[in-house]
């Protein structure tokens, strides 16, 4: 085991969205959601810097009032791991540098989950966490919960959209849902940016099924924090009270 090399939080985010259209900029509690995204994952105290991606103007000018760090990068990405990439490449993180790509639609963040994903990266061979925890057979059964299947050592065998793994001789559980917070060590984030959509992340509409494809092996963390991500315009009143406690 060694001592944790420098860590990065980037929160990509852009203002289109097909269920929820300017969502990054959407108040919660009288705050954009960047804001609570950025003023939380800050408090991850093993984080060097935390800052914003976007290739929108009005996100870009709504940071810098709030006086969150902010990155103005292409417009041409496919995926938010992408734009993570280049703002990480405009960080100069060095190669054996951590970056954590940090969902800029969870307003209600752990920021104790951010610490979860950095702690495996003291062990130099891990090069990709990810974080998962135990759900209800009934919460498997929607398409929306991704689910993961783990080794013995908390490796992912696979992640599926389905309810995985079969109750063949109908015994349920348990089931890990999966919670869509990424760390990448810097070399291997440009190798997987790198590599051609696999036929499973193209079937299952999941990118790091391409890590699993390619024969990267992904350290999930087992967690008892949920994922609290909005979606639409009626997930606000939900984390509203969530960050008020009342859940």
């Amino acid at each position: 085991m060694t001592a944790l090399p420098k860590c990065y939080g980037i929160i990509p985010t852009r203002y289109a969205s097909s269920r929820f259209k300017g969502k990054p900029l959407a108040l919660i509690l009288g705050k954009p959601m960047i804001w609570h995204v950025y003023t939380r994952a800050k408090q991850c105290a093993e984080l060097e810097e935390v800052v914003l991606a976007t290739d929108d103007e009005r996100i870009f000018t709504a940071a810098q009032k709030l006086a969150i760090p902010v990155l103005m990068t292409s417009a041409d990405h496919s995926c938010g791991t992408e734009r993570v990439l280049e703002a990480a490449q405009i960080l100069k993180v060095p190669a054996d540098g951590v970056i954590l790509n940090i969902q800029g639609d969870e307003p209600a963040l752990e920021p104790e989950m951010l610490s979860e994903l950095l702690k495996p990266f003291t062990d130099p061979a891990v090069q990709v966490t990810t974080l998962a925890h135990i759900i209800t057979a009934e919460q498997a059964q929607d398409p929306d919960q991704v689910k993961v299947v783990l080794a013995a050592d908390n490796k992912a065998l696979y992640f599926s959209r389905s309810a995985i793994p079969y109750p063949r001789d109908g015994k349920d559980g348990p089931y890990f849902g999966h919670i869509g917070l990424y760390g990448f060590r810097m070399k291997t984030l440009e190798e997987f940016v790198g590599l051609k959509k696999g036929e499973l992340e193209q079937r299952e509409k999941l990118e790091q099924l391409r890590l699993l494809e390619n024969g990267f092996a992904i350290q999930v963390v087992q967690t008892t924090h949920k994922g609290y991500g909005v979606d639409r315009p009626e997930d606000i009143a939900v984390v509203e009270e969530i960050l008020k406690g009342k859940r």
